[in-house]
């Protein structure tokens, strides 16, 4: 990769900083885009991994950006240019975001009881949702939408349902999914 490309990958995380309402996987779309159909920097699978490790890893949520960063420096060279895509991926997307919302906190808490501060806050539920079902959507079908997959997408359903109007843990239902594609029927 030359400089231009580092360079584009940090600017391009800069501005992903500022989108990442809900948390960095709400950008998820966003990066698959980027990084496996525009820059064909990582494959489908490498990305679906990172996201997968570094949410099943312990610590915060970004660590997916780290791995991603990981990835791309790994594909273009070797561990120093995996350093380097850490570096520029984790610094891109918290650099931004951090600096923003603690200046917005300040403002925000001072200014807690005007109308308009009650009403963005309000505004922003949807918005999140939205980032998080496009995230789950990009996350569920990789690069394809087969139909042909009608098993896979009656437990998806049936999971949010069961985890909408029950109080069954989460890890239950990733289990049964386990046992079930373990056993070839999703």
């Amino acid at each position: 990769m030359s400089a231009a490309d580092w360079l584009s990958l940090f600017a391009h995380y800069l501005l992903l900083s500022l989108l990442s309402i809900g948390g960095a996987i709400t950008t998820a779309p966003d990066m698959h885009r980027y990084l496996v159909d525009e820059q064909h920097w990582l494959t489908d699978p490498q990305f679906s991994a990172s996201v997968a490790i570094a949410q099943a890893a312990p610590g915060p949520n970004v660590l997916f950006v780290a791995l991603m960063g990981w990835n791309v420096g790994l594909n273009a060279g070797g561990y120093l240019t995996a350093a380097l895509g850490v570096l520029l991926a984790l610094s891109g997307i918290l650099l931004p975001s951090t600096t923003l919302t603690y200046f917005a906190a300040q403002w925000g808490h001072r200014n807690r009881d005007l109308r308009g501060v009650r009403a963005f806050k309000q505004g922003m539920a949807p918005i999140v949702i939205a980032l998080l079902v496009a995230t789950g959507w990009v996350l569920a079908t990789g690069a394809t939408y087969n139909l042909h997959d009608w098993p896979l997408w009656a437990l998806t359903a049936a999971s949010a349902v069961i985890v909408w109007r029950t109080r069954i843990h989460l890890l239950w239902l990733l289990g049964a999914g386990a046992l079930l594609g373990w056993f070839g029927l999703v």
